[in-house]
Formats: C-alpha cells, structure tokens, sequence
C-alpha cells in the first residue's frame, strides 16, 4: 500500500498528480488530504486521523509533504518516504527540510511534481539510512543554566 499524506494544510497539486497515476501503480492507494479541495476520484481518501501510525505501518511507501512533523514521524516508523515540497508555502522551508533529510540519505526529495511518477519507479531499488532521532540535552543545558 501506499500511503499519501498532506498535513493539517492543503497540497491538491499533491494529491491530483497521485490520484491520475494511482490506477498505474497496481497497488493500494490511500490518502489523507487535509483540508483541500480536491476530491480523488480513483483512490481512498480522508481528511484528518487522530494519528497516521496505522496507515504509516501498513505502506510500502509514504509519499507526504514536507512538514517536519509528518516528515519525522514516517522516518522513525521506518518508512521509506517520498519528501514532496510544497510550492506554496510561504516561506519554502519544505524544501530546506526535504533537502537536508535526502542529503543524510533518509528519503528521497521530489522536488519537482512532474518528477514523482519517475521516483516512484526508481525508489524500489534504493536503500535508505536509517534515521537516529538526535539526542535532546536540553532538560540538561536549562539545568546547568538555572545551577549557575
């Protein structure tokens, strides 16, 4: 299975380009589209969850845009994630994130939605790294702040 998801915002050029090629893919696809207005015609598809974890688990790949929330959360359940940026977020940080991510060798970037179909042929053969979550010291830092 394949699983999409866009956040709590909307990214119907997203979710449009999957639903047109979901019926080329010979597999199960589900979607989560958030509040946008596109409405998929060849794909299941809901708008929000109390959480992603069981649809995360079950595909093969998750295909999400780039907020670091989702982005994260797919990455520590082991996925393997198509990063897709979000052109119309205001300030691109999509694309910083999806950059930095692909560099360390956690996913795959789209970067260009016409490029996706092509990515999904070619992300069978990849192997990813692992993401580690870093470790958090700042409980430490703030204690040895508030002892000085």
């Amino acid at each position: 299975m394949i699983f999409v998801t866009v956040g709590t915002t909307d990214f119907d050029d997203l979710i449009c380009m999957i639903d047109q090629i979901s019926g080329e893919l010979n597999e199960k696809v589900i979607a989560q589209i958030g509040r946008g207005n596109y409405i998929p015609d060849h794909m299941e598809y809901f708008r929000f969850a109390s959480s992603l974890d069981c649809y995360i688990h079950q595909a093969r790949i998750v295909i999400c845009h780039g907020g670091l929330g989702t982005v994260i959360e797919a990455l520590e359940k082991g996925a393997k994630v198509i990063g897709v940026s979000n052109p119309d977020r205001y300030d691109l940080h999509q694309e910083e994130i999806l950059r930095v991510f692909a560099e360390r060798g956690h996913l795959t970037w789209c970067s260009q939605l016409s490029t996706l179909p092509n990515i999904l042929q070619e992300i069978e053969n990849r192997t990813f790294v692992p993401y580690e979550k870093p470790r958090c010291s700042i409980a430490k830092k703030i204690k040895e702040f508030l002892d000085s």
